[in-house]
């Protein structure tokens, strides 16, 4: 009978012997990948480039690895022997007549630390094994783009040195960056709801113009109820099914024209909306401001303050979609958006807590089945799809509150939509008026607390986003029940439900708002 230290040598040997030949196999996880260079001992630029699913890791840290000499191979396919002495240095391969394992095979034999394939297009992808995974590859092996494979060929047939350095830093789920946007969402609910307030009590006797019809709510400083829409339970169905299939039509036929199309409305809306804000907070301030008017036609009597404050808007929405590709641009986004935001949810209003739960739950339903069951129907999810822009050349909507991550290295923005702000918003506002007409005041009320839901709320995306490994979460998914549980539990506890569920504001008032 075999002794328990003889088994145990013989498990142990093949335990060792399955984790080299996984190691073998063809089934590492990719890495992104910075290549520093230097040409002539200078400091160059920093490119990107991604690993293959065999080779080597590559350190997270620069420290933790050397720079070596970059060299082409010859043939530069890599698919033979290298005639040019490769010892000690990183190959670089061109794409092409054999497969990636033969390349990295032959750079590996001739004593290369590291591969470079350099793709035969500006973008990156996976390079997985040929047909026969068992590979026998220990050194990284990197694919870069066709426009860095030039740009090194360009140093190195001018007889420069070229020298590269492979790391490959990991890229946080969650950025902290995630804080400011936190802020900004909270914070464009909270001003939203407060805005009547923040904005009224000075206008009682203003004399004020604007270009359109909306103007006059900010001349008189009286809510005019014809410019308010109520929505209700049809409506509310109506939307989410509009919305839903106007996000089918952008994952199916977004390009770079549809793109722009979604660009000018959002110049429109967010002209406007931020038009509205400027101008009601400093006629708020500033009453007098509005008092100087000029005629133009078509217009009439039009206040020089207005016209000021809209031609600036124009200017500012002109200049951000001419840099929206820039690293600033998000600022101008985030601008013209929170702008449009307010504006929207001081026109728009739910009555009730009726029309809230059909409007919330609908919504909740859009956002789980568009983020997580969408991949079964349409093989993506057409949440991110569409966010990203995926189809559009990397474009991203802009409907959406942008800020930079700033702690990765690889860069990039984390983005709350605009629905994951209005949907709930709506609700919270409603909440400030019912708090308001109704003499509630502090925790008494339900303001309060609905913000604070809404503030857990986002806070519980951004942690389901840290536990699911930075996959894109629906936030209504949580919103949702932070916000309108919230406001069903304090009802039932208060014993106000009913109240809450079949409220009417309009009732003692002479001017019903328009329903949709």
């Amino acid at each position: 009978m075999a002794s328990p230290l003889a088994v145990a040598v013989v498990l142990l040997f093949f335990a060792f012997a399955a984790a080299a030949a996984d190691d073998g196999h063809c089934k590492h996880d990719f890495q992104l990948v910075k290549i520093k260079s230097w040409v002539d001992g200078k400091n160059d630029k920093v490119y990107n480039g991604m690993t293959a699913k065999f080779g080597s890791y590559l350190p997270q840290n620069a420290d933790q690895t050397v720079k070596a000499p970059a060299l082409f191979s010859d043939p530069i396919d890599c698919c033979s022997s290298s005639t040019a002495k490769l010892s000690g240095s990183v190959a670089l391969c061109v794409r092409g007549t054999c497969d990636f394992t033969t390349k990295a095979a032959f750079a590996q034999s001739g004593g290369a630390t590291a591969t470079l394939m350099i793709n035969d297009a500006d973008d990156l992808f996976e390079m997985d094994c040929s047909n026969d995974t068992r590979v026998n590859i220990s050194i990284p092996v990197v694919e870069i783009t066709k426009s860095t494979g030039e740009a090194l060929k360009k140093f190195l047939t001018s007889k420069g040195k070229v020298e590269v350095l492979l790391y490959a830093p990991t890229r946080p789920v969650v950025d902290y960056s995630v804080a400011f946007l936190w802020l900004m969402a909270v914070g464009t609910v909270i001003c939203a709801s407060l805005w009547s307030d923040i904005t009224a009590p000075d206008q009682n006797d203003e004399r004020y113009n604007e270009l359109s019809p909306k103007g006059s709510k900010a001349e008189t400083g009286k809510d005019d109820s014809e410019d308010i829409v109520n929505i209700d339970t049809k409506g509310a169905v109506v939307f989410v099914i509009t919305a839903s299939t106007f996000l089918v039509l952008l994952f199916f036929f977004m390009s770079s024209w549809f793109i722009w199309v979604l660009i000018i409305l959002f110049c429109i809306g967010g002209i406007e909306g931020m038009h509205n804000c400027i101008v009601s907070l400093a006629l708020g301030k500033r009453p007098n401001f509005g008092k100087k008017t000029l005629n133009l036609p078509l217009f009439g009597e039009v206040s020089i303050f207005s016209l000021v404050v809209l031609l600036f808007c124009v200017i500012f929405a002109v200049v951000w979609v001419a840099t929206r590709r820039e690293s600033f641009s998000w600022f101008g986004q985030d601008v013209l958006g929170i702008g449009l935001m307010i504006t929207v949810l001081q026109l728009a209003r739910l009555p009730n807590i009726k029309v809230a739960t059909v409007l919330l739950c609908c919504a909740f339903v859009y956002d789980i089945f568009w983020v997580f069951i969408s991949p079964v129907i349409f093989h993506k999810s057409v949440m991110i799809t569409v966010a990203r822009g995926d189809k559009a050349g990397g474009e991203a909507i802009p409907m959406l509150l942008r800020f930079p991550r700033l702690s990765d290295p690889w860069g990039g923005y984390d983005m709350i939509g605009f629905g994951d702000i209005l949907f709930p918003g709506l609700l919270v506002s409603f909440s400030r008026r019912f708090d308001k007409e109704n003499k509630r005041g502090g925790l008494s009320g339900y303001f309060p607390w609905l913000v604070i839901g809404y503030g857990f709320g986002l806070f519980f995306t951004y942690l389901g986003l840290y536990i699911m490994k930075g996959h894109g979460q629906p936030a209504l998914l949580y919103l949702v029940p932070c916000t309108l549980g919230v406001t069903v539990v304090l009802g039932c506890k208060r014993g106000e439900l009913k109240s809450l569920w079949d409220y009417d504001a309009d009732s003692s008032s002479s001017k019903e708002p328009s329903e949709v």
